[in-house]
């Protein structure tokens, strides 16, 4: 489904990258609130929110660290808060959807696939780690399989979907990942137009070129035909890019140091660096950038006032 209007989704922090790589990732509540307010104000419609420990940083579900920062963004945005199923590869499926359970928020992520998710060729590059857990983790990646099985996909969609009224940004890494939807979606389980977030450029996943993403949105016209909203994220220094190309093709896009620590060559500041950089792009292509309201009435979202926190 088409739109006049791009949607910007900020990935705040997320659990990808680690304090060592960057000095401006948020990892305490504080910072993490205050990053995710000064990108919805920069123009992010949309707020995809993970937790760390903020003693160091390392990912964590703990609900009672979420509520640390999701009634602060909450109060000084009318953002549409997104929060993690994903969580990390490390996490059980419970760990993952607490936090979503107990804010019941307006969008939740969800990965429509199990896969292998490397991190460890981070490992490669030579650097000084604040934290122990920062390589453990990264090496943990050669070996683990981030697991979302159907049933673990339809647990999601019953007890934050049915039972919360949430609706997702479904995440699809692969051209399969598509067919899950779609599979899902002729059950019956997935209400209304699917918001579908490509995600390219993952090791594990499909490849963040023009080709894959050219052959991304084909199958998903193929299967969904005109009843779907699309966005791209790409990871690293592809993210410009490729956003840059799905909004050119009727896509909103995703940007955040969830995705991409750096702005051109430099590491960015802070998060809204990026939005402010893609904002000016988009409106640069004479295209215009949705509100968190004309989010809400495109992805037909519950509304703010209707969440847990």
């Amino acid at each position: 489904m088409k739109s006049k209007k791009v949607i910007i989704t900020c990935a705040v922090t997320g659990s990808v990258h680690t304090p060592s790589m960057s000095p401006h990732l948020p990892y305490t509540p504080e910072d993490i609130a205050a990053q995710a307010i000064e990108a919805a104000q920069a123009g992010a419609s949309i707020l995809h929110l993970h937790a760390r420990d903020p003693e160091n940083g390392r990912p964590t579900a703990d609900p009672k660290t979420f509520m640390r920062f999701l009634p602060v963004i909450k109060q000084a945005s009318d953002a549409v808060i997104n929060i993690t199923t994903g969580g990390s590869s490390l996490m059980t499926l419970e760990d993952r959807m607490a936090a979503a359970l107990a804010a019941e928020p307006e969008m939740c992520s969800l990965n429509m696939g199990s896969m292998n998710f490397g991190l460890y060729p981070m490992l490669d590059r030579p650097r000084d780690w604040h934290h122990a857990w920062e390589p453990e983790l990264l090496e943990a990646t050669r070996n683990t399989i981030f697991r979302n099985t159907f049933g673990d996909i339809e647990t999601i969609l019953k007890r934050l979907g049915e039972g919360c009224g949430t609706r997702f940004e479904f995440e699809c890494y692969d051209v399969g990942h598509l067919y899950t939807l779609a599979h899902f979606r002729d059950r019956g389980l997935i209400p209304g137009t699917p918001f579908i977030q490509f995600v390219l450029g993952i090791l594990g996943g499909i490849g963040a070129d023009p080709e894959n993403l050219m052959h991304m949105k084909r199958i998903a016209d193929k299967l969904f035909g005109d009843d779907y909203r699309f966005s791209v994220l790409a990871a690293g220094r592809k993210q410009t890019p490729m956003i840059t190309m799905a909004a050119t093709m009727g896509g909103s896009v995703r940007v955040g140091l969830e995705d991409s620590l750096f702005d051109g060559r430099e590491l960015a500041t802070s998060n809204a660096v990026q939005v402010r950089r893609i904002r000016a792009i988009l409106e640069g292509l004479s295209l215009e950038v949705a509100t968190p309201d004309e989010a809400r009435a495109m992805l037909g979202l519950k509304g703010g006032d209707r969440v847990a926190f």
